[in-house]
């Protein structure tokens, strides 16, 4: 890991296309002096990636496969950069010689290698990408406990705790509260779901997500997830993590401590808030200290409370959204369980948006595989792949007779 010798971090952006990685990048070009832009990847939007590279003018850029190549070096005619692409291509760009840290805003399972590979290599993350710890969190941490690399957390609420819990070393937590926006189906009555659509359900009332998120909040499911990955980077346990629905989308975070005090985090519903503080935190000489890249430079107009008469908070409804029991149960039986669900899931949800299953079905499936799979532990990234694999496959083949 490099860190430069002035007073600009080197950093690349993976999955910069995306909500995140857009997101990301407006916090670098509010803040010319302090982020320099030294990698980037996409998936197939190779369209916007051109504005990004003419925009940023990274070295290496990575695409999804060598067909999207020869159409992106024709769009780039005139401009030097390297384009890679394949097994590999986010590891290379995520070990990058140049860079101090990362934005990693793949979604999804594919994150986890390249994840594992900054790790190794010394490289801080600013993590955007829940299923990586979900699928392998033992296993991160330790690679971490191993490395120099470190992670500050990028989903709102996660960001949250971090800021609330580094900000408290010296007071004893009760608990942790993660609020859930309730997605697009809170009040829906429960007896209309079988006839949800996936255009229904992309469709998140408070924020602007791909795809596969937006139906993850829609099933919740996104919630358990988050429950799973906060026990991995707050080595709190499953029982002491809270959720609470807040339709507002104000507060993203609460912490409870034992001398009957609660803190809270509370900011507009931007993604390029917790992502400045953690491009602050990574940007500084050591880790830890916060300082440099204030709210402001965020771009997001700061919260007034007397705007908003009141801020509500409800008890999950478990019998609506299922999801959330269920990845606690995985997160309880530890070992693969986590890993299989995350799998499971990803294909369910893909299947539910090509209109092969319904919308109740995706827990569903999801409970199927985990019923099916067999539990244990993680030596290396290999097993992990390994269980991976066969889960999704497990998944298919559920999905497929669910849908004839």
């Amino acid at each position: 890991m490099s860190q430069s010798s002035d007073s600009i971090s080197h950093l690349a952006v993976l999955g910069s296309t995306g909500t995140i990685g857009q997101a990301a990048l407006d916090v670098v070009r509010r803040n010319p002096s302090r982020f320099r832009v030294v990698a980037l990847s996409a998936h197939r939007n190779i369209d916007l990636l051109k504005k990004q590279i003419v925009e940023f003018k990274p070295e290496v850029v990575a695409v999804a496969d060598e067909g999207l190549v020869g159409e992106l070096k024709t769009k780039l005619a005139g401009l030097e950069v390297e384009i890679v692409f394949g097994k590999g291509a986010l590891s290379s760009l995520a070990t990058h010689s140049k860079i101090s840290f990362l934005v990693m805003g793949i979604v999804g399972y594919a994150a986890l290698e390249p994840l594992v590979a900054a790790i190794e290599s010394g490289i801080h993350i600013a993590l955007a990408n829940k299923e990586s710890m979900v699928a392998a969190g033992e296993l991160v941490q330790s690679y971490l406990a191993k490395s120099s690399s470190k992670i500050v957390p990028v989903d709102s609420e996660h960001s949250s705790i971090f800021q609330l819990l580094r900000g408290s070393i010296d007071r004893e937590v009760l608990n942790i509260t993660l609020t859930a926006s309730g997605g697009p189906f809170w009040l829906r009555d429960i007896d209309d779901f079988q006839s949800i659509t996936p255009e229904e359900a992309v469709k998140h009332p408070r924020w602007n997500m791909g795809a596969k998120i937006s139906v993850d909040s829609a099933t919740m499911m996104n919630k358990g997830l988050e429950v799973i990955e906060a026990h991995y980077l707050f080595k709190i346990p499953e029982e002491d993590i809270r959720v609470l629905v807040h339709p507002n989308s104000l507060v993203h975070g609460l912490v409870d401590f034992t001398d009957g005090t609660q803190t809270a985090v509370l900011y507009q519903a931007d993604m390029r808030v917790p992502l400045a503080y953690a491009m602050a935190c990574l940007s500084s000489p050591e880790p830890k200290e916060s300082i440099g890249v204030r709210v402001s430079d965020s771009g997001v107009s700061r919260l007034k409370l007397e705007d908003f008469s009141a801020l509500e908070f409800y008890a999950p409804d478990d019998k609506k959204f299922p999801a959330l029991p269920l990845c606690r149960s995985a997160l309880k039986a530890g070992g693969a369980s986590p890993c299989i669900l995350n799998a499971a899931n990803e294909i369910a949800v893909q299947l539910f948006l090509d209109k092969q299953i319904r919308f109740v079905q995706i827990v569903e499936v999801v409970d199927s595989v985990l019923s099916a799979g067999t539990n244990g532990s993680f030596l290396d990234i290999s097993d992990v792949r390994h269980i991976d694999s066969a889960s999704r496959e497990k998944a298919l083949e559920i999905g497929h007779k669910l849908a004839s």
